[in-house]
């Protein structure tokens, strides 16, 4: 247990990590704003099509914020780490 806290201190494991928190962002937001976990279609090529098409619209609304300079979202945090902020 502590070996692995220690090997959590690391700059290999913060790179490792950097990158999966990004790709579960990503996911994220196409669970929340395009529906991703349910397929509108019976079959593997229409299933396929849609996941395509999602990512690409993924990819257009992301684009899209980026040349609009806004910010991306900070990681929630739970309402009980929220109380540890009151002074």
């Amino acid at each position: 247990m502590m070996q692995r806290r220690e090997q959590e201190g690391t700059q290999a494991f913060a790179q490792v990590y950097a990158k999966r928190a990004g790709i579960e962002g990503t996911l994220s937001q196409g669970v929340r704003t395009m529906g991703l976990r349910r397929s509108r279609y019976i079959g593997e090529a229409k299933t396929h099509f849609q996941h395509v098409a999602t990512a690409a619209a993924l990819n257009v609304v992301r684009s899209m914020a980026w040349f609009d300079g806004l910010p991306r979202a900070q990681t929630r945090r739970s309402a009980f780490v929220r109380l540890y902020d009151v002074p």
